[in-house]
């Protein structure tokens, strides 16, 4: 984001010609619903996840691609969205942004098959990508200075309420209306939105923007990134020596090489690579991305197992998710205080400790856990999520060049929703692979007989969410070794990738003592 974007707008707002047109808190007002509708969308689906897979009879890849195709369109399009608002206007490209948020949301929950659900969820992605960093340049051009940090405080208040209260608005629209309906909960803040955006928010745009928007390297990177996710999860239902994966890795290897190439050679890159050369900023980044690879990853299997192993509805599945995502709201300041303190080294360090130890802790429950054994690992994690955002943002932004702040800006969010998509995809592979390599002797060691077990084993990715795939009409002994089987591998799954998402976490916190405060503060809170 360049010094223009950041001047206070005092001396340079046009006479207005309508009541509220320009209004500080009345613009806050818009922009807070265009952003509550991505923040709600960050933990909303999950809950509906079960309910989704059941009525489209979608298998876990299906399921992971409803949330990675959304976090994959997020990430690669966060940072050209951020230069499309500067150079044609924040105004135009926030409302675009909330009217493609809103219709893609009407469409999938109209979707009659998983494949039209996740190519919808594609769309809402890029929907979210031009009103997100849109909305943060509205709100530093229209507040003053002095009352700037108190604006992108309740900006980020409202991201961080309506990633709380996600589950539990899905889980009441589930349960008391259908899964399709959380989704079309989105149109009527979609249209308050828009109404009041066209009212009131004065347009404003970068006059020294411009230059090209690096296309091949935007088309490079998320090819790179698609090749990578759709190997893992197809390693998850073939093995890895199958030849779709490998192709996948190979293919995106050599779209990274060529990515890595153009930005060394282009002229105006979409991610200059020079910010890497600062290690504080390196590790930082990678340190956030494994804050939301463990958080992400958490969300997905969790609500699986509370509702489909645990049998939970699912407001009493969102009910228990908010020992771990309403804590965000008293961690990320609690982070912001011990940053401005002792700098990012402290909190990213804590914040990796805690993760390990939630991991291992989640790692160690069984099928008929009680809930006294798993809320305080919830806690443990939502506090630690606070903490590496928070000081991983500080450390991240604090250490660009003063020029490239708002390119920094982006690549915090970036790496926010890459760390998403690879919790879901590499945790889901763990987990997937690990049932496939259980089933059979859990089945026959329920008591089912070893040929009716054969022939469940073509159900593992419907086991790998949690499902007991019982036939209709099965006797009462054979329902019950199947549910009890089913339940005992899905459970081995996610205790191993648990483990492996602790282990990964505990090598990851020595990596936080690399970071330095940087030479420039953040101003405000987390961009989620």
């Amino acid at each position: 984001m360049s010094q223009a974007t950041l001047a206070s707008p005092s001396g340079t707002r046009d006479r207005t010609t309508r009541t509220g047109h320009g209004h500080p808190w009345l613009t806050l007002f818009a922009v807070a619903l265009g952003v509550m509708m991505v923040g709600l969308d960050a933990t909303v689906v999950s809950i509906a996840n079960p309910a989704i897979a059941r009525d489209l009879h979608a298998d876990l890849s299906g399921l992971q691609w409803v949330t990675n195709g959304y976090l994959l369109a997020l990430a690669v399009t966060l940072i050209p969205a951020g230069k499309i608002a500067d150079r044609f206007g924040r105004k135009r490209t926030f409302l675009a942004g909330v009217v493609g948020f809103a219709i893609a949301s009407l469409m999938v929950g109209l979707s009659g098959g998983i494949g039209m659900v996740i190519f919808w969820r594609v769309v809402q992605g890029v929907a979210g990508a031009l009103l997100q960093p849109a909305s943060l340049a509205i709100i530093r051009n229209t507040f003053p200075v002095h009352r700037l940090n108190a604006a992108i405080g309740i900006w980020g208040a409202t991201v961080g309420i309506s990633i709380a209260g996600g589950p539990i608005v899905g889980g009441l629209l589930v349960q008391h209306v259908n899964w399709e309906s959380v989704f079309f909960l989105n149109a009527p803040l979609g249209l308050i939105a828009l109404l009041v955006g066209l009212w009131v928010i004065r347009e404003s745009r970068d006059e020294e923007a411009g230059g090209s928007f690096d296309v091949s390297g935007v088309a490079l990177l998320s090819g790179s990134l698609f090749a990578l996710v759709w190997g893992l999860i197809k390693a998850g239902s073939y093995g890895f020596g199958d030849p779709v994966p490998l192709w996948s890795f190979a293919a995106f290897a050599v779209l990274l090489a060529g990515f890595i190439v153009r930005e060394l050679m282009a002229s105006h890159p979409v991610l200059p690579l020079k910010l890497f050369r600062s290690v504080s900023l390196s590790a930082a980044t990678g340190l956030l991305l494994l804050g939301t690879f463990a958080l992400f990853g958490t969300i997905f299997f969790i609500t699986l197992y509370l509702q489909q192993v645990h049998g939970l509805s699912p407001v009493a599945a969102g009910v228990r998710m908010l020992p771990m995502t309403g804590i965000f709201i008293v961690s990320s300041p609690l982070g912001g205080a011990l940053t401005q303190r002792f700098g990012p080294r402290v909190p990213l360090a804590l914040g990796m400790v805690f993760t390990a130890v939630a991991m291992f802790g989640l790692s160690r429950i069984g099928v008929d856990a009680s809930y006294n054994a798993i809320w305080p690992w919830f806690v443990l994690i939502g506090l630690a999520f606070g903490f590496i955002m928070t000081a991983g943002t500080e450390a991240i932004v604090g250490n660009a060049p003063v020029q490239l702040a708002g390119v920094a800006g982006g690549l915090q969010q970036t790496a926010f929703q890459i760390g998403g998509v690879l919790g879901t995809s590499v945790l889901g592979t763990i987990l997937s692979t690990r049932v496939g390599d259980v089933l059979y002797d859990r089945l026959t060691g329920a008591g089912l007989p070893a040929p009716a077990a054969h022939g469940l084993e073509g159900a593992k990715s419907y086991i790998a969410q949690g499902v007991a795939p019982v036939p209709a009409g099965a006797p009462g002994p054979v329902a019950k070794a199947i549910t009890n089987g089913s339940h005992l591998a899905f459970m081995d799954g996610f205790q191993t990738s648990m483990a492996v998402a602790a282990v990964v976490a505990l090598a990851a916190a020595g990596a936080a003592l690399l970071v330095r405060r940087g030479e420039s503060s953040v101003e405000g809170t987390v961009a989620i």
